[in-house]
């Protein structure tokens, strides 16, 4: 018997093969879940209780399907297929029998499929599958020479391909124009390396389920460090990078004394240039502040929490920065749902700490089985991962959680119950790793580890804890992300033919239940309102108080937030503090420094709006002369549109844009092009009502009498961060899009369409039309969120250092 093809017979013979710890498979232990145990599980547990949202997520990137698409799972078909996967790890690692997999396997199956617990995306994707890749997070080295920037490239491939995500260093790299021996060449330096790998992941990326994604980070200490910071002003450049700078604790002593502090070529060791250090931190405060990035983490505070020192230093974390890895280390991740951690007792609302204690166990047992189960893409990793056993149990559902209890989110209180909850996770989570050990022997290199060294009991796992993103995850089980504010109380959903409809906090909607205000005219103008109530007059304080968002909460209380998590966190916390449009560099300086300063091992700001695309400038003289507008006058020239035409001769012209499917609709009139309608697929949000406003505006220049060579010259080039690729070319933005639709039709069609007769004037004289450039047509509002989905149109939110949308689970991560 097997699971997705012979994968499993492969892989117990190669474990026998190299005399692993496995046990002959009979039919008392089928690779398969059995039949009568998948539907006891059902009959015992009911089904998955998901929302439809949840379970268009689960359909589209996690249900198995056949070669066509079709979806051959239930949800707790799937829960069924991981459950039993990974309990099958205590018949093939520990000799155990088929009762004590079903034991394993009922209890995994209990947590997941009542969305108490879920593991990392790749692990609910691939477990029972042939892939079986279970691992989210990985770090690969990348040393000073062709073959292992190759080889990183190569690697990189193979996990990206398998679902994971990865980082790098790429601090070990000469800086350019450094000495190439071998060639007597010149050195290109790593930022131009970074862009292989980025170019590798673009490719790679179109197939997979799940986007490929990167950290990149360089010491602040290297050379290159100046350019490496502003490396992602061009947005047309490393777009499938997060980019992090590594703060040394040397530098940060420099910044506060205003001191230089010196550069070091990592080739030859030697310092080559002194930089003041509160000049260079300013620089990428700077660059933060325009965009988001880069982010810092703190080198030596990381590797302060090394648990094996001896096997060399942390350089590198995973891509949302929560995993700091060895090179060549792995890392599996999971978390606990804080919002079904909750009993009531009367009126109140509190936690049911017992029940945490028994999911954070049985969730130790679950990931630590999951190292056993897993695939992994390289010898490498998979020897060290199996020599430290790190796994990374989090939480989510925190702001769900302080809803109920009435406590706000930017409050001592808030704090308290943070450090509280985590430091019980913390302290359970190492009781469950030394009972491991006590059952399963400690982690191989534990001889060496920091424990060791303190004389404390052995454990299973060289760490235990992780605060990780859970966009996907945390829609699936219908909850906050991670330890985030949550983003909006209201979010718009948008379907077929242009139908909104709303999703509302399920916690936000028993209160306006309850209260008599769940009206769908107040949902609206809530969500108008970015998803906030600060300013609706129908809620009173105390419900503003409790029910904050993540705009609501100064990046002061998010920066004490994450401290606070981290303090009982062995690994890293993964948090955006977000910052309203008209926050100052200042603003994000002070948040660096409040973070360095409470223990934080590293931050990632986002500043409202900062990523939305580049600024488009005024033309030249001469391009203004060219687009048809008197250079100078005396008098201003008044220019009015010519009137529309009843009927037009056009054709449609679909472009792939990073926001969707966009469809250019071109119309002429006797004298060449008149107008142009912008549909962007079934969007809504700021991508859609900017096409639309683009469309209106390249009409109404149309009709005037610009000609249209001269717009495609203005919004050609003008780029966002969402590229993509259109009948071979890459699109750099929407409005790029459009031009090269106008461009391609200039070339193609128009000489064709000239041949056509002349449309006839409608009856009223072209003072009024249905053309949607009517002068008097309101545009659509723009929302506070970044823009739309590239899938399905939604608003997208950016938390925890990553772009996703919580209508059909996009991630750009």
């Amino acid at each position: 018997m097997s699971v997705g093809g012979d994968f499993f017979d492969r892989e117990i013979g190669e474990m026998k093969g190299k005399g692993k710890n496995s046990v002959t498979l009979s039919a008392e232990v089928p690779l398969n879940p059995p039949e009568e145990w998948k539907k006891e599980m059902v009959r015992k547990y009911g089904p998955m209780p998901v929302t439809d949202n949840a379970r268009v997520v689960l359909e589209k990137r996690y249900l198995k399907k056949d070669e066509e698409g079709r979806v051959l799972e239930t949800p707790e078909d799937m829960v069924a297929r991981v459950s039993y996967n990974i309990a099958l790890a205590e018949a093939l690692s520990y000799g155990r029998k088929m009762e004590d997999v079903l034991f394993w396997a009922e209890r995994f199956y209990e947590m997941i499929n009542s969305l108490e617990f879920m593991p990392n995306s790749p692990t609910l994707m691939n477990a029972g599958k042939e892939l079986q890749q279970l691992s989210a997070c990985f770090v690969l080295p990348v040393d000073d020479s062709m073959e292992s920037i190759f080889d990183a490239v190569k690697f990189t491939a193979l996990i990206h391909k398998s679902g994971g995500g990865t980082g790098f260093s790429f601090s070990r790299l000469r800086p350019k124009n450094d000495v190439v021996r071998s060639t007597k060449g010149v050195s290109s330096g790593p930022i131009s390396f970074m862009t292989v790998f980025d170019s590798a992941t673009e490719t790679i990326k179109q197939g997979g389920t799940r986007r490929g994604a990167n950290m990149g980070i360089l010491r602040v200490d290297h050379p290159d460090i100046l350019d490496f910071i502003t490396c992602k002003r061009d947005t047309k450049k490393l777009n499938n990078f997060n980019i992090s700078v590594a703060l040394t604790e040397e530098f940060m002593k420099a910044v506060e004394e205003g001191t230089d502090y010196p550069l070091v070529n990592p080739r030859t060791k030697e310092v080559v240039e002194y930089l003041p250090a509160r000049e260079v931190f300013d620089k990428i405060v700077e660059s933060a502040w325009e965009n988001g990035e880069p982010g810092i983490i703190f080198l030596d505070r990381i590797n302060r929490d090394n648990p094996t020192p001896a096997l060399g230093e942390i350089e590198s974390t995973n891509p949302c920065g929560e995993q700091p890895l060895l090179p060549f280390e792995s890392c599996n991740l999971g978390s606990v749902n804080l919002s079904r951690m909750l009993t009531r007792r009367g009126e109140k609302w509190e936690i049911d700490y017992e029940k945490l204690r028994e999911r954070v166990h049985r969730a130790v047992r679950f990931l630590d089985n999951v190292i056993d189960m897993n695939n992994y893409p390289l010898p490498q990793i998979e020897e060290i991962t199996k020599k430290n056993r790190k796994i990374g149990l989090g939480i989510m559902g925190f702001a769900d959680m302080l809803y109920r209890l009435g406590i706000p989110y930017d409050s001592e209180e808030a704090l308290q119950l943070a450090e509280e909850v985590m430091a019980f996770v913390q302290e359970e989570s190492k009781a469950a790793s030394r009972a491991l050990a006590r059952e399963r022997g400690s982690f191989p290199n534990f001889g060496i580890s920091i424990y060791a060294a303190r004389g404390e009991e052995p454990l299973r796992n060289a760490t235990t804890t992780t605060i990780a993103p859970t966009g996907t995850i945390s829609i699936i089980a219908g909850c906050s992300s991670g330890i985030e504010p949550v983003f909006a109380l209201v979010y718009e959903r948008h379907v077929l033919d242009n139908q909104t409809l709303y999703e509302v906090n399920p916690i936000f909607l028993e209160y306006l239940r309850e209260h008599g205000l769940d009206s769908e005219e107040l949902i609206a103008r809530v969500s108008k309102a970015g998803g906030r109530i600060r300013d609706h007059e129908e809620f009173d304080d105390e419900a503003k108080r409790v029910f904050v968002t993540a705009y609501d909460v100064t990046p002061y209380w998010h920066v004490r937030m994450q401290a606070a998590f981290q303090k009982f966190t062995d690994n890293a916390v993964s948090k955006t503090v977000n910052f309203p449009r008209e926050a100052t560099r200042e603003d994000i300086r002070e948040a660096y420094l409040l973070a360095y300063r409470l223990g934080c091992k590293g931050v990632t700001v986002y500043r409202d709006g900062s990523r939305e695309g580049q600024v488009l400038t005024a033309g030249t003289g001469k391009e203004k002369a060219e687009g048809g507008v008197k250079e100078e006058s005396a008098q201003p020239v008044k220019v009015r549109p010519r009137p529309r035409p009843d009927t037009l001769v056009g054709i449609t012209k679909e472009m792939r844009t990073g926001c969707g499917k966009l469809y250019v609709t071109m119309n002429r009139d006797e004298r060449g092009l008149f107008e142009i309608f912008n549909q962007m697929g079934k969007a809504g949000g700021c991508a859609s009502s900017q096409s639309e406003a683009i469309g209106r505006l390249v009409s109404l220049a149309l009709r005037s009498g610009v000609d249209g060579r001269a717009i495609v010259k203005q919004l050609k080039g003008i780029s966002c961060q969402m590229n993509s690729f259109s009948n071979g070319g890459r699109i750099l933005s929407c409005a790029d899009a459009v031009a090269k639709a106008i461009e391609w039709y200039l070339d193609t069609y128009e000489d064709v369409l000239k041949e056509l007769p002349p449309a006839k004037e409608g009856g009223n004289g072209g003072e009024r039309s249905l053309s949607p450039v009517d002068e008097e047509m309101d545009l659509s509002e723009f929302t506070r969120r970044r823009g739309a989905c590239p899938e399905c149109g939604s608003q997208t939110e950016l938390q925890e250092g990553c772009e996703k949308c919580r209508s059909c689970g996009f991630s750009e991560c």
